[in-house]
């Protein structure tokens, strides 16, 4: 494996950096600003530094959470961020049209797509719409393994957020050729985070690179 592409590491840095002005509840000028460039964004095109795959939930909006601005990240948003082919490809899309490097599965605290998992696994429940069942299904893997450990309660759902980023990180790793030959040969990185409800804070816990690691402490 290639070594990880310095363009990925300044934008996790990046992101982490705006995440703590977030929770300090400061912005960058250049994020409070960045309407200004609506005109130029409309000519010149974007080019975002990070791809976010996030939870639907309307108390993570990514480009807040990480205090970025209009043409700074490619967000790509769906309840209980699962990965189907529709993320897959809208992920290589930005990948390959605007070189972008850096991939976070972004998901979060009390998610009601886990939740709705755990309670139709404890309850059996039938009731979902079609839809609802598609995600459902995605994220019920991670939750039945934890639940067939005997996980229960506050700590199921915290594991199995977490379980359930795991996840999808590992079928954007794996599941798709273009994707893989990114990582493999130029340094693209997939990582894992949670953002806090109550803190605001972003943890990135899976797939970060030991390089990073210090920069991340």
């Amino acid at each position: 494996m290639t070594a990880i592409n310095e363009k990925a590491l300044a934008a996790l840095q990046r992101l982490r950096e705006g995440n703590q002005r977030f929770v300090a509840n400061i912005r960058s000028l250049d994020s409070m600003l960045s309407h200004t460039r609506r005109g130029e964004l409309a000519l010149a095109g974007q080019e975002p530094f990070a791809i976010i795959l996030g939870c639907s939930d309307s108390r993570v909006p990514a480009e807040s959470v990480f205090d970025q601005g209009l043409g700074d990240l490619f967000v790509i948003r769906v309840a209980g961020n699962v990965v189907a082919p529709s993320q897959i490809g809208s992920v290589e899309f930005a990948a390959e049209r605007y070189d972008t490097r850096l991939v976070v599965v972004l998901g979060h605290s009390s998610c009601g797509a886990v939740l709705a998992t755990i309670e139709a696994l404890e309850q059996q429940a039938t009731g979902h719409s079609r839809g609802l069942r598609s995600i459902v299904d995605r994220v019920r893997p991670s939750v039945a393994s934890l639940m067939d450990a005997g996980i229960r309660g506050d700590k199921l759902v915290h594991d199995a957020v977490r379980a359930n980023v795991r996840t999808s990180a590992d079928q954007l790793r794996h599941g798709s050729a273009l994707l893989e030959e990114l990582i493999l040969n130029d340094g693209m990185l997939v990582v894992g985070a949670e953002y806090d409800l109550e803190s605001g804070r972003v943890e990135f816990f899976d797939g970060v690179p030991a390089q990073a690691l210090t920069a991340l402490v």
